[in-house]
């Protein structure tokens, strides 16, 4: 493969502009994953400590293999939200004796680790990782069961079923956990503390769990519910403690002794799995990029209607900045080809414009290579759409655009992408979106999520309305369109930002530019627990 050459200019003014303003949304995301490290705040920890209890992130990092690493999946949902920026979950990928698992954390920091839609989601989410990826799958236990404000404090019993669809997210969570261990992934929960109603089944339908002695309590009901439904005064450790449990019930399968022997028992259930990765190995011999990745920093501006090469991208995530370029004289404004990372061989798909109708077609073909010979797919995004006109139309731009997300929607090999800048309207379904099955979704700071861009939109709202009143014969109001479309454009810009959508759990993570390979690799490697199968069977293509 030959090495791209990079035409960065470093001490030129619009790159180190365009690196303030990275560095300045980078310092905002920092402030914002601290917020979240800290939990329900400095009193709730105390209080945590005082019972002998390690934080969540304490006890993920006691799981983990020491110095490995743990990619941590929408640590911002619900930013800007009636609840903690966090939600009260942690889910992530880290490595347990050896072996990739998706590890859950409730923090009972956060009202006690209740369920609430966000967490939902990221649960949920964390589950189809979990699956898809053929990753066992650990829960660190401990929630008081649904927490019944809902994101507007209205009605506290349709909070959750407003969200989630008549208990669709947090009632699934059961199905999910129960078909993990019908596929043969293994399921492991410790039980911290609480583990109440809906929380109760966690530990019911895993494989293993591990209890902590005079710490642990699983009922379906508390004592106050039972007093309430049957009369029977209950004190908790009959009901529902880890004695009992490991003793008469039968429900706990390990007794621990403290919390860091719960740990130390699930670093052993996870030792004794037998565990072995489907997927083929990377090539251990890589090379680093040639190019410095600090130079991610200055290359997107945050006006992105100002162009730049998305191959200063590739050559700074690929081995040795090697790059095998597909049909480079054919549909320019999509660049494909293939490389490696860390090791693995990957196709890289990404936007250099709008897309046309040539490199719709490039596209569909190559994915269609890369199926051939099972080779993951990696896209970066920075797409206004498809390109529209009478010309275009004329030319087959709805087709062939249609062969493209044909491809995308068929092909079976893992897809993960990176927003790196715009992601509007089907250009995302095109360069595969989260609607499309994609394995990972992580997003820079400058990017932006949308139907299509916020001036387009209040623009188009605009000639609508206008056509609307000449129809109807009555005068256009010219000055409160303006207003209106002052308003749709601010608020359309304002749900467009990437950081709106990753707190609403629509992606897996807002990244620093520069850890876009490590991400890339870890997600790859996650990727190679299955198999790593393409396909040649495809919908019907008009030609």
């Amino acid at each position: 493969m030959s090495i791209l050459e990079s035409k960065v200019n470093q001490r030129a003014d619009t790159f180190q502009q365009n690196k303030q303003d990275m560095l300045a949304m980078l310092a905002q995301l920092e402030d914002l994953h601290a917020e979240v490290e800290a939990g329900g705040g400095e009193e709730a920890m105390t209080r945590l400590r005082s019972r002998n209890k390690m934080p969540v992130r304490e006890r993920i990092a006691m799981v983990l293999d020491p110095d490995s690493p743990f990619l941590e999946i929408s640590p911002l949902a619900a930013w800007r939200s009636n609840f903690n920026v966090g939600s009260g979950f942690i889910v992530g990928i880290g490595v347990v004796a050896g072996i990739e698992c998706l590890i859950l954390g409730h923090d009972p920091s956060v009202r006690a680790g209740a369920f609430n839609p966000f967490n939902s989601k990221k649960l949920m989410r964390g589950l189809e990782i979990a699956r898809e990826n053929r990753l066992p799958y650990i829960q660190l236990v401990e929630s008081a069961g649904a927490d019944l404000r809902g994101e507007g404090g209205g009605d506290p019993e349709a909070a959750i079923m407003r969200e989630t669809g008549h208990f669709g997210e947090s009632g699934r969570l059961f199905y999910e956990i129960t078909e993990l261990s019908k596929l043969r992934i293994p399921t492991i929960s410790v039980v911290f503390g609480a583990s109440t109603a809906g929380g109760a089944y966690q530990p019911g339908m895993s494989d293993y769990n591990i209890f902590i002695k005079k710490q642990s309590k699983v009922f379906l009901g508390g004592p106050p519910l039972v007093k309430m439904a049957t009369g029977e005064d209950a004190d908790e450790e009959s009901l529902g403690g880890a004695d009992m449990h490991t003793t008469i019930s039968g429900l706990g399968d390990y007794l621990a002794e403290d919390e860091m022997d719960g740990i130390r028992i699930c670093r052993e259930v996870i030792s004794h799995l037998n565990w072995r990765k489907k997927g083929p190995e990377p090539n251990s011999g890589f090379s680093e990029p040639i190019f410095d990745d600090e130079d991610l920093l200055g290359l997107v501006s945050k006006d992105l209607k100002t162009p730049f090469d998305i191959r200063e991208v590739i050559n700074r995530i690929t081995d040795g900045s090697q790059f095998e370029e597909f049909k480079p004289l054919y549909g320019p404004s999509l660049v494909c080809g293939w490389s490696q990372i860390h090791g693995f061989p990957v196709g890289i798909l990404g936007n250099n414009g709008a897309l046309f109708s040539e490199s719709a077609e490039k596209a569909a073909q190559f994915i269609q290579l890369c199926n051939q010979i099972h080779v993951p797919l990696v896209f970066l995004h920075n797409i206004t759409g498809y390109i529209v006109g009478t010309d275009f139309e004329q030319g087959g731009i709805t087709k062939n655009g249609s062969k493209m997300i044909n491809a995308v929607a068929n092909s079976t090999v893992p897809h993960i992408s990176i927003i790196v800048g715009a992601s509007y309207g089907a250009g995302n379904y095109g360069m595969s979106g989260r609607a499309f099955g994609t394995r990972f979704t992580f997003t820079w700071p400058t990017a932006k999520i949308a139907v299509m861009g916020p001036k387009q939109m209040a623009g188009v709202m605009s000639i609508v309305q206008r056509a609307a009143s000449q129809r109807r014969g009555i005068e256009f109001d010219e000055e409160a369109d303006a207003k209106r479309a002052e308003t749709a454009e601010y608020w359309a810009e304002e749900r467009s930002k990437g950081l709106f959508a990753t707190s609403r759990v629509s992606d897996d993570g807002m990244i620093d530019p520069r850890d876009t390979r490590i991400i890339i690799a870890i997600t790859l490697s996650a990727c190679h627990n299955n198999q790593v199968e393409g396909t040649k069977e495809f919908g019907t293509w008009r030609m």
